[in-house]
């Protein structure tokens, strides 16, 4: 008798192995872009997607992580000079410190479903200029034709990170200078087996 329950919990457990399915990122086709905010207005861009996966049992979503290339970054709401300039400062170390913290990183802890459509409440861990702050945010991700499509946006509270450069929150006297904490990374992972 204890052989046969030992057979048929092996027998489970295979069964669950083999329903877990890893999907690696597509970095030509995922993207993540940002938007910063601040008193005068607001500055957009793009950061690539490195490298990434995300993992499905039994069709829901149960884990995965991605790595930005944080040299990467442009500015799309700017050309020539201008965005040279700004990608340069976010570059430096008043932001994002490329030199020393070349990628940032998101890790899912806790994918909670929402419904049957692939909406999730995401619960990870997001690491910039190494620093790990645990985010919430939620996300659409969907198993169709042997890939994996999923978005959500972010919103980062940038001195958390570190990057206190304009921040009301820590300099007084900014005026319309003031650069605001709080920025949004817009993620999309495209993903195949």
């Amino acid at each position: 008798m204890k052989k046969l329950l030992s057979i048929v919990l092996f027998s489970f457990a295979i069964a669950a192995v083999q329903a877990q399915t890893t999907y690696q990122a597509n970095t030509g086709s995922s993207v993540v872009g940002w938007t910063g905010y601040k008193v005068t207005g607001k500055h957009t861009g793009t950061v690539k997607v490195k490298s990434g996966n995300v993992q499905f049992t039994n069709g829901v979503l149960t884990g995965g992580s991605f790595e930005m290339d944080m040299n990467s970054i442009t500015c799309t709401d700017l050309e020539g000079e201008w965005a040279g300039k700004l990608v340069g400062h976010l570059k430096s170390d008043d932001f994002l410190g490329v030199a020393s913290y070349p990628t940032a990183s998101l890790t899912i802890t806790r994918a909670i479903p929402q419904d049957s459509k692939g909406n999730y409440k995401i619960i990870g861990n997001l690491t910039i200029k190494g620093t790990t702050k645990e985010v919430k945010f939620f996300a659409n991700a969907v198993e169709a034709n042997g890939g994996v499509t999923a978005g959500g946006k972010i919103t980062v509270d940038r001195s958390e990170y570190n990057m206190r450069y304009g921040s009301g929150s820590f300099f007084d006297g900014l005026g319309d200078k003031t650069i605001y904490d709080e920025f949004d990374l817009q993620v999309t992972l495209v993903a195949n087996k």
